[in-house]
């Protein structure tokens, strides 16, 4: 019980983040700042009460895991340009599902029996249908064609590269603790780097800045990222690639919440009713997925129980 519920955990972090984000403002540059600022500093602490135990194959952990990170952040807000976040958020969430959840099924080997196969496939189609219908949007806002396309394109790169991040950690079979620090300090590199390419002549600008007023007023949002980060890899490790992301990515449901309600954002009857079937068709799908880890297989065919004459002995 207690592995499932540290796996919610991210859900409510990554949920709440966006929310914040949009309150605070600021460029990309800023949000994706503040967030791997608080990282680093959680990273920090944990170093001081935690000792790492240090070695290549950490550090060949933390790097593939922070890059592709930072690299899969900004390609995720890039694709809110071409699709809108409304339809990207979903789209994200559903790819990434699929991809984690297949490399943990059949790469690590987390399903085994043909009951888990059946109930996670099942789960993933219904969860697939979840966030197609938290996407739905009565009037079509697409800009063409091409921009529809190089939308899908970079969603597609960027649940790629989050798989990447997802499951470095597993891949390496280091801790989750040990890992904390260095992927920050890869995530601040990346995100720095990419950051003062994309701000130009804004880059030292005292607000909106590389590490201006708007980074550091992120910080808030990177204080939910943080503990949505930490407990996403220690449930990963507890329950398994295919259950730890999935149930991680129920954010969708807190963010499609928070938007509605905190940050006012308008929907149709119909685009309501369809938001509320995709929210419990997505909360369905996390329950089938939690039961390929928690559940026992069918029980195997019994013969009758028999009763031997000569002995009037009960054999089963």
């Amino acid at each position: 019980m207690w592995p499932i519920l540290l796996a919610l955990v991210p859900a409510f972090g990554w949920g709440f983040q966006g929310i914040v984000m949009q309150k605070v403002g600021g460029t990309t540059a800023n949000k994706q700042m503040g967030m791997v600022l608080t990282t680093l500093l959680f990273g920090i602490v944990v170093l001081i009460f935690h000792p790492i135990n240090w070695s290549w194959t950490l550090i060949a952990a933390a790097a593939i895991n922070g890059i592709p990170w930072s690299i899969a952040q900004i390609l995720q807000i890039k694709s809110f340009d071409y699709l809108g976040v409304a339809r990207a958020m979903p789209l994200s969430t559903g790819m990434q599902l699929v991809f984690t959840t297949l490399l943990g099924a059949l790469f690590f080997h987390e399903w085994t029996h043909g009951w888990q196969f059946g109930f996670g496939i099942c789960a993933l189609v219904v969860i697939i249908v979840g966030v197609a219908c938290t996407a739905f949007q009565e009037k079509s806002e697409d800009k063409g064609p091409s921009n529809l396309k190089r939308g899908l394109l970079i969603t597609l790169i960027s649940s790629l590269l989050y798989t990447s991040y997802a499951a470095a950690g597993k891949f390496f079979s280091v801790s989750s603790w040990d890992m904390l620090f260095p992927q920050a300090v890869f995530m601040v590199l990346g995100t720095t780097i990419i950051s003062f390419c994309m701000s130009g002549k804004d880059a030292m600008d005292p607000e909106i800045g590389v590490f201006g007023k708007k980074s550091w007023m992120n910080m808030s949002t990177g204080a939910l990222f943080a503990t949505a980060n930490l407990t996403v890899m220690l449930s990963n490790e507890m329950n398994g690639l295919a259950v730890g992301w999935t149930l991680s990515q129920m954010n969708v449901i807190v963010a499609t919440l928070g938007g509605l309600f905190i940050l006012k954002e308008k929907k149709t009857k119909k685009e309501m009713a369809f938001v509320i079937a995709g929210m419990i068709l997505i909360a369905l799908g996390g329950i089938l997925i939690g039961i390929t880890k928690n559940a026992r297989p069918p029980p195997a065919h019994h013969q009758p129980s028999t009763i031997n004459k000569s002995t009037r002995e009960y054999q089963p």
